[in-house]
């Protein structure tokens, strides 16, 4: 996909449009009217696509603070194209959610639920950190809820589909879960103990 850096994109829309507007006071609408032309196209690319890609691009690099910096620069999420917007409040919620602030996390990841997402792993890529916040709350009702739902989904990413399966493991298995973590660190080597009995082949 052809893209342009956001920074050569505002100079871009800088010297059409504007150079465009200077041209027609200067010399009439003559061929100004193309430098204008292109300069609100760009401008509107600008407006309706944001700094998405670029960002997904630096969260993908791990480059978190530079992701949050180029997010900054969207105009406006709420003037987003729909899809680009549901994919803003993703990012956005997911920087939340890497600095440990699930508050704002969770506002933003229910957002993007209420716009439509590209497919079910969009879907199901949120359900899953909505449910991992209220495990991390000790709320397993909420992240029942969210388990639920995700499993109404059509996952087809290898990754996330594993991802899903696991918590939804560990979703079973919250009652254990709760019981080791009263007990601390004693409980997770009894966890550990009974797990290697477990695995143990029979003597013969």
């Amino acid at each position: 996909m052809f893209k342009i850096n956001i920074y050569l994109k505002f100079a871009l829309i800088a010297i059409f449009l504007g150079g465009g507007i200077i041209l027609s006071f200067t010399y009439g609408i003559g061929y100004s009217w193309i430098f204008i032309l292109v300069g609100i196209l760009l401008l509107l690319s600008y407006i309706l696509l944001g700094t998405v890609q670029s960002a997904g691009e630096m969260i993908q690099a791990m480059d978190f603070e530079g992701a949050e910096k180029r997010l900054n620069l969207t105009l406006n999420p709420k003037w987003l194209y729909v899809t680009n917007r549901a994919f803003y409040y993703i990012m956005k919620g997911s920087l939340a959610a890497q600095k440990k602030d699930n508050k704002v996390a969770e506002e933003y990841f229910n957002m993007a639920l209420d716009l439509k997402l590209p497919s079910d792993n969009e879907k199901g890529m949120v359900l899953l950190q909505l449910a991992n916040i209220n495990a991390q709350r000790n709320n397993w009702a909420g992240a029942g809820k969210y388990v639920k739902d995700m499993k109404k989904l059509n996952i087809t990413e290898p990754t996330l589909k594993s991802q899903v399966d696991q918590f939804d493991q560990a979703y079973q298995n919250r009652g254990q879960m709760n019981t080791v973590r009263s007990m601390g660190k004693q409980g997770m080597q009894m966890l550990q103990g009974r797990s290697m009995k477990r695995r143990r082949p029979k003597m013969r």
